[in-house]
């Protein structure tokens, strides 16, 4: 029997092979060579800063887009390069970076590149002994725009000072001198107004007047100039920098990133280095440290699994209740779901003035039953009832979620084993025991694990309530009662003028493999529990 050959079909819906033209080869070529000149220049300003993880990131960006646009198997990704490019920007870059600053002593005293270090350091300046503060009146150049001052010395002398010449004692043409000694007018030079020299301030200010042992620069006031120096001076070679109103030397410390003299003084501000794993065993080693994360560890668990465990009880008993027919079910029901429909933010303030220790509707309540004094239940001041607060108002927030989903799940289970069930004698708690609750939770067991880890972060909730006070006593960083992981991370990162970014970013970290942890632990005895159910 002769082979029968299959040719490939035909037709409008077939896929052909479009062959690239030289224009199209040249225009994308083109377009690469524009795009990898403004990422490479990107690079160049980001390493001369000393920012080499974005730069590398950039890099990581161009050279994907590359081989996007150049590899022949990859070309059909190229409508995909832009979203590839900002999830790596946007995504994987946060995540990285994060995890590299843990590495580092990156903080409120060690926030900037040691190129930018160096550079404000040595942007800093100093009046000598021998130098003079000086009045001074702006002059501009007719031609070429530069600024000019005239200067008067506290002795009397007056002196017209330009860029890199020496200071004038006498200025050839300068008309009369006015009440306050300046001259009214200089050839080629127009005196500015005290409105145009503050308009003009900032380029002035940038620039320097007069020759290097004598310059003249102003100062932070207005009207006020002085031959100030450089006070530190870096030696590239010795990695040192000079302090030249004492010449003090001070060497650079790459391990605790300052500037270090020998006296132990170090100058500010440092820079960024890497320092290993400090963070990760401050965290893990130091007692001042250890404890109160121990503690907002517990917490943070307890609020957490209390929060799941309540707000899923109230939500399947309201959804049970409800599930039978009865006047206004439709109307209460809606009610019911208010606390999900209103934003948090609204809500936690709402709270706030409701346990009020001093106006709070609850606590004016409570006050009058067990005639007790203003002020009475401090639901604010200390931490068993500000815990027993934030865990009634996160289970108000999210019952109403648990009661939609319960709904939802007990009209999924089968009628017929109900009846089967009353007809083996079986009363409601063994019913809702043994039949119930087993299918209800295969349904929403997943749920309830991420609810956990949603509840297990919920920063919203403690730090608009109370930020999480009241505060701890005794600990070396500061931190509150109330405080779970993300808000304490939170205030070492952002709050109460610390900026320990390094050790923040470690906990994130470790927060972020905790919850691994958990969610694993957690699936599998979720998986075990289906197991057994069905």
């Amino acid at each position: 029997m002769a082979a029968i050959e299959v040719q490939p079909e035909k037709g409008p819906n077939s896929r052909r092979e479009r062959p690239t033209t030289a224009g199209g080869a040249a225009l994308r070529i083109l377009g690469l060579v524009i795009f990898d000149a403004f990422s490479l220049f990107f690079i160049y300003l980001l390493l001369s800063d000393g920012y080499w993880p974005l730069a590398s990131i950039i890099g990581v960006i161009t050279l994907v887009i590359n081989y996007i646009f150049l590899a022949p198997s990859a070309y059909p990704m190229r409508w995909m390069s832009p979203g590839l490019a900002f999830m790596l920007l946007i995504s994987v870059y946060p995540i990285l970076y994060t995890v590299y600053i843990s590495f580092t002593n990156f903080g409120a005293a060690n926030l900037l590149p040691k190129v930018q270090a160096i550079d404000v350091l040595e942007q800093r300046t100093f009046l000598p002994e021998t130098g003079a503060t000086l009045e001074y009146t702006v002059f501009q150049n007719d031609e070429t725009g530069e600024f000019g001052l005239w200067l008067i010395h506290p002795d009397g002398h007056s002196f017209f000072a330009t860029v890199d010449d020496e200071l004038e004692a006498e200025v050839i043409g300068a008309g009369s001198l006015d009440a306050d000694g300046i001259p009214t007018a200089i050839p080629g030079w127009t005196r500015l107004t005290r409105a145009q020299t503050v308009r003009n301030v900032t380029a002035i200010s940038q620039t320097t007047f007069g020759r290097e042992e004598s310059a003249v620069s102003l100062t932070g006031r207005l009207g006020q100039a002085a031959q100030l120096q450089p006070r530190f001076i870096y030696d590239p070679v010795n990695d040192t920098m000079t302090d030249m109103r004492d010449n003090v030397v001070y060497t650079a410390n790459n391990e605790t990133g300052f500037f270090t003299a020998e006296d132990g003084s170090r100058l500010s501000p440092g820079y960024q280095v890497v320092i290993g794993l400090q963070n990760y065993q401050r965290f893990l080693t130091d007692p001042s440290f250890r404890e109160p994360l121990v503690r907002i560890f517990i917490w943070n668990v307890v609020f957490a699994l209390l929060s799941v465990l309540f707000s899923f009880a109230l939500g399947l008993m309201i959804a049970i209740v409800f599930g039978r027919t009865m006047p206004g079910q439709r109307l209460i029901k809606s009610l019911l779901i208010i606390p999900f429909a209103v934003p948090q933010v609204i809500t936690l303030l709402v709270w706030r003035g409701i346990l009020n220790p001093l106006e709070g509707v609850i606590p004016n309540m409570l006050q009058s039953i067990f005639n007790q004094p203003v002020g009475w239940p401090p639901f604010f001041a200390d931490p068993i009832w500000v815990k027993v607060a934030l865990i009634v108002i996160n289970v108000w927030l999210a019952y109403p979620y648990f009661m939609l989903i319960s709904s939802g799940a007990l009209q999924a289970i089968p009628t017929d084993m109900y009846e089967a069930a009353d007809i083996d004698g079986a009363n409601a708690w063994q019913q809702f025991r043994g039949l119930t609750l087993p299918l209800l939770l295969v349904t929403v067991g997943p749920l309830l694990i991420s609810s956990f880890i949603v509840n297990f972060n919920s920063f919203n909730v403690i730090y608009l309530f109370n930020s999480g006070g009241p505060p701890m006593v005794g600990t070396a960083l500061p931190a509150g009662h109330s405080d779970i992981l993300i808000s304490y991370v939170y205030n070492l990162a952002f709050g109460r003028g610390l900026a320990l970014y390094g050790y923040a970013s470690a906990i994130t970290i470790m927060i972020f493999f905790m919850m691994v942890f958990v969610t694993i632990f957690q699936h599998r005895r979720m998986a075990a529990w289906e197991e057994r159910t069905t």
